[in-house]
């Protein structure tokens, strides 16, 4: 992804799979020089600052300071590219608590996922809070969280869903 255009449309999907109070998402270019997992956590980071900051979360988090950069990295787990779509999709439109319950439309879900993860392209990079091998979730909040970031090396997209029962 190289062009205007590009990132235009990239911050377009993730957008789309935004929801109020439940779904919050960032887009962007980097702007380090050759960005790695690292610069990748500190733009987690910011995000998980705007969900605290966030009027309908504050009370939850009421001493909450995002993780460091290095425990969001230790946090982090791959996925591969090719699960990436519909792991965007699940974060964007299946809540955690209530699986019933649907945050978007599965079509409007899968649809937007795959855009975004079309535009950073095969060769993308994808983490999760999650360890995918024993389905545990290594919380980046107090609250239950579900994150997943990619970025390739130029761009990043992050989507985070954030419940509390």
């Amino acid at each position: 992804m190289t062009s205007t255009g590009d990132l235009t449309a990239l911050e377009a999907g993730m957008a789309e799979l935004s929801t109020p109070m439940r779904v919050f998402v960032a887009a962007g270019r980097f702007t380090e020089t050759d960005p790695d997992l690292p610069e990748l956590a500190a733009r987690i980071r910011a995000l998980l600052a705007v969900v605290a900051a966030d009027e309908a979360w504050r009370r939850f988090l009421p001493e909450y300071a995002p993780p460091s950069v290095p425990e969001i990295c230790a946090a982090l787990e791959p996925v591969e590219t090719q699960e990436a779509a519909a792991f965007l999709a699940r974060i964007a439109g299946i809540d955690l608590l209530w699986p019933s319950h649907r945050h978007l439309p599965v079509k409007t879900a899968e649809c937007a996922a795959d855009r975004v993860v079309s535009l950073l392209g095969p060769e993308a990079y994808w983490w999760t809070n999650h360890d995918t091998e024993c389905g545990a979730v290594n919380g980046l909040t107090p609250l239950f969280d579900s994150l997943l970031a990619g970025t390739d090396g130029e761009h990043f997209a992050l989507a985070l869903q954030i419940a509390d029962d």
